[in-house]
């Protein structure tokens, strides 16, 4: 367990992560019945491949988050009011 606290995106680049994961292996199954010439999976396994690009964009803006946080904090301003340094 750490004591690191955990800052803002962390927790979007974590489910992220996950639904990437589990897009990649959505893929890696629909496409394996093709080249070992078996029958194709149903319609729905394709859907769930499209999880992957959607878990790439959520991990993606939970880094933008956490590095937009990290500038505000580095600069010493409230995000809440814009424009004050």
């Amino acid at each position: 367990m750490t004591t690191e606290t955990p800052r803002p995106g962390d927790a979007l680049v974590r489910v992220g992560a996950i639904l990437f994961l589990i897009g990649a292996v959505a893929t890696v199954a629909t496409v394996t019945p093709l080249f070992l010439g078996l029958s194709r999976l149903p319609t729905p396994a394709y859907f769930v491949s499209m999880v992957m690009p959607l878990g790439f964009g959520v991990a993606l803006v939970g880094l933008l988050r956490s590095a937009r946080a990290q500038r505000v904090s580095a600069a010493g301003t409230n995000p809440a009011t814009p424009g004050t340094r």
